[in-house]
């Protein structure tokens, strides 16, 4: 829902992602040797995967002075770096290393600060506070995460690491004034100047947030289109474009997404890797609440519509290669959510009398019939394909956590329960998980505003205990919809950014 809460085969279909994911570039266009080691270091961008090789010697990255090798962009802003990192080399000294780094220059004995995942599992914030001073060191509690975080923040460092599949945790903080501009990349050292160390780092974002006030609606960000194997963990960019888009839907013979931008519906091409608008005729203040039937056939929006001097969203349809749209809803403001696996109904949250509540009514129009009436927020409803469950996201229990429900509103029953606040619930396709978006707990449970550092989490539907697949900087927007590929391995979802896109 949209709040003030908020405005063929798969084998070609995967081949013609790896075709298009050829155009990305590293954002990491410097290969330095800081101190001169030597060994000289390398950095190999697979542009298919996405992922970063890289190879570095050097004595280490401590005391006054540093030997390392140095993947780096020249930049400005704060900024959020994250990666999930692998040292492949399996021989050495313990403390062969890879991270992720902020330095002033490029001089052995520069300023600097990084994050840093260590052969034997030490895990550390290091930093030098002033030129050729000594280093110093705010070592981790846990050992061996694979997902590492830095962010700039004023004259704030600060370091956060995440097991695989387990939220960020333990942020260690700095003061460290860094001046514009400055070096940040990824690093190795094989605190052996003999030996190299190689290492590959996954899942490379560089998030710039937004600053402090800047509203998300008057100031929409820059966004990539990714897609996410969900067996892997792998993430990839698709498509970037310094427009803002959101709520993906993939198709269900897997060829294309449709998104929303700018009150319009796009279909994307997976084999071009273009956009192209959709045509819904009067339909043209469209809001990310969007998505297409269980046949492929028809495709149901939810379109501000101006009535009687106010504006509210009403829920219409029409065929999925555009058209002129069918009213659905009477009422306003309605949010659509989910179509029945029959294509007979149609699920959407609603406000009536004050309250939002989930709503069923027929595609074709008629009668609405109120499923929900728990005093708080019930939103995002979403049929299960085998129609047997309606899922939800509901406040009742003073966090925003996922529900389900028979069709006919029965026999509502949590399904998550935890200190996060998680919203839109979307079953696979093959009915074995669901993947939802969760925001921290300082995120009001009645909101899911842009700008936040969220997480996707997959659970079995059931299963108790969810899995985090992917760190990003988004929220409103990002995963608001129906979002899985038909063969249930990958999920759609925009991340933004107000900084370079990769």
């Amino acid at each position: 829902m949209m709040t003030p809460k908020k405005t063929f085969s798969l084998l070609i279909v995967f081949l013609t992602i790896n075709l298009m994911t050829q155009a990305q570039k590293s954002f990491f266009p410097e290969s330095i040797n800081v101190g001169n080691p030597a060994i000289s270091g390398k950095m190999l961008f697979n542009s298919e995967d996405q992922t970063y090789n890289i190879t570095g010697a050097g004595k280490n990255i401590w005391a006054e002075k540093d030997e390392f090798f140095f993947a780096a962009r020249k930049v400005s802003s704060d900024f959020i770096l994250t990666a999930k990192v692998e040292i492949l080399t399996k021989t050495g000294d313990a403390h062969r290393k890879i991270g992720l780094m902020i330095r002033q220059t490029l001089d052995p004995g520069s300023p600097y600060a990084d994050i840093i995942h260590h052969s034997d599992g030490l895990l550390s914030l290091q930093y030098r506070s002033k030129q050729d001073g000594i280093t110093e060191e705010v070592k981790f509690k846990e050992v061996g995460a694979q997902y590492l975080q830095l962010e700039k923040k004023g004259t704030k460092i600060l370091a956060r690491i995440a097991q695989t599949e387990k939220e960020l945790t333990a942020a260690n903080e700095i003061e460290l004034p860094i001046e514009a501009s400055f070096f940040v990349g990824l690093v190795a050292c094989s605190h052996n100047p003999e030996n190299s160390v190689n290492g590959e780092f996954s899942n490379v974002r560089f998030d710039v947030a937004a600053a402090d006030g800047v509203d998300g609606y008057k100031t929409p960000s820059a966004s990539r289109l990714e897609i996410l194997d969900t067996e892997t963990g792998l993430r990839k960019v698709l498509y970037t474009t310094a427009t803002h888009i959101e709520a993906p839907n993939w198709s269900r013979d897997g060829k294309f997404l449709i998104y929303n931008s700018g009150g319009k519906l796009y279909k994307f091409d997976l084999a071009s890797g273009k956009p192209e608008v959709i045509e819904s005729g009067i339909a043209i203040n469209n809001n990310n609440d969007h998505g297409i039937s269980f046949d492929g056939k028809m495709l149901a929006i939810s379109n501000h519509v101006e009535e009687n001097g106010k504006t509210s969203s009403i829920v219409f349809t029409l065929p999925i290669e555009g058209g002129k749209p069918f009213r659905v809803t009477e009422k306003g403001p309605s949010y659509w959510h989910g179509w029945s696996p029959d294509g007979k109904m149609l699920v959407y949250c609603a406000e009536r009398n004050g309250e939002y509540d989930v709503y069923q009514s027929p595609a074709k129009g008629g009668q609405e019939k109120q499923l929900t009436n728990t005093k708080g927020l019930d939103d995002g409803p979403e049929y299960s394909p085998d129609g047997k469950y309606i899922y939800f996201n509901s406040t009742r229990t003073g966090t925003m956590q996922i529900w389900r429900m028979k069709p006919d509103g029965t026999d509502q029953e949590q399904v998550t329960s935890d200190n996060h606040n998680n919203w839109f619930a979307h079953p696979s396709p093959n009915g074995k998980s669901l993947i939802y978006i969760s925001y921290p707990t300082e995120v009001p449970a009645t909101s899911h505003p842009h700008n936040q550092r969220v997480m996707l989490r997959l659970q079995a539907v059931d299963g108790k205990e969810p899995r985090v697949l992917a760190h990003i900087y988004g929220g409103q927007g990002t995963f608001n919809v129906p979002a899985w590929s038909p063969d249930s391995k990958k999920v759609a979802f925009v991340s933004y950014t107000y900084g370079d896109l990769e």
